[in-house]
């Protein structure tokens, strides 16, 4: 992880002395939750322990009910319905919890309408996956000491989005696409090699080809100029 500018005091978990914050990771791809779990799991160091693991939706909610972390770092793009049904349905089963489970956008994705979807969904803050670990062990005591935490650029969506009284319009064609079309998507039009997506999103440049082939196809557009083309027409990039 490199440096994302996400709020901090510089001290990290250090400064909650002998605290300790229980975490559960959610996200699809195994490799990443095993470098989170190095970067930030290290309960001594931090002062934050995981306690469970999922890389879907049910696996998700199953997880949590189960262990009630103060936190959980949650994927905005997950098999099953994405990060937001992970908080629907986790607020529908502990709504009478004594103590409140706060979730943490944790994702690749810096796209407006994914902040604010999970925002909405009630999480209480969103950072990309470019922070470093530092900054995300701060960002998870404070998230578990119930503050709003966001990288700084993404915090001016969300305040231009809530202080907004008009609804964003409905694209039926952008609804055509699933999330993670939407997300190749606008690594393409932002001019990213299939390798470099690849390695982004943490699949092979074969999965990479099959979600631009979906993506032009359900588009009916011809190539990614075109692509670029339209996704800068809506402003996704």
């Amino acid at each position: 992880m490199s440096s994302e500018g996400a709020q901090q005091d510089g001290t990290g978990g250090a400064a909650a002395g002998d605290r300790t914050v229980r975490v559960v990771l959610v996200d699809d791809h195994r490799m990443f939750r095993t470098g989170v779990q190095a970067e930030i799991g290290e309960t001594g160091r931090t002062g934050v322990e995981v306690v469970g693991e999922a890389a879907d939706v049910d696996q998700a909610v199953t997880v949590i009910t189960a262990t009630r972390p103060e936190v959980v770092l949650l994927d905005v793009h997950l098999p099953g319905g994405g990060g937001v049904e992970v908080l629907r349905r986790s607020a529908a089963m502990m709504a009478d919890a004594e103590r409140p489970v706060r979730f943490l956008a944790l994702s690749v994705s810096d796209a407006a309408e994914d902040v604010i979807g999970v925002i909405r969904g009630g999480a209480r803050g969103y950072v990309t996956k470019t922070i470093t670990g530092t900054d995300l062990v701060n960002a998870v005591f404070r998230v578990a000491d119930g503050d709003a935490v966001f990288s700084p650029r993404l915090a001016g969506f969300v305040l231009d989005a809530f202080a907004s009284t008009d609804a964003p319009p409905i694209d039926e064609d952008l609804d055509r696409l699933t999330q993670r079309e939407r997300e190749v998507l606008r690594l393409i039009a932002r001019g990213y090699a299939y390798k470099e997506i690849a390695k982004q999103l943490f699949i092979s440049v074969k999965t990479v080809e099959s979600h631009v082939s979906a993506v032009l196809r359900k588009l009916q557009l011809s190539n990614r100029h075109e692509l670029t083309r339209w996704a800068a027409a809506r402003r996704l990039v």
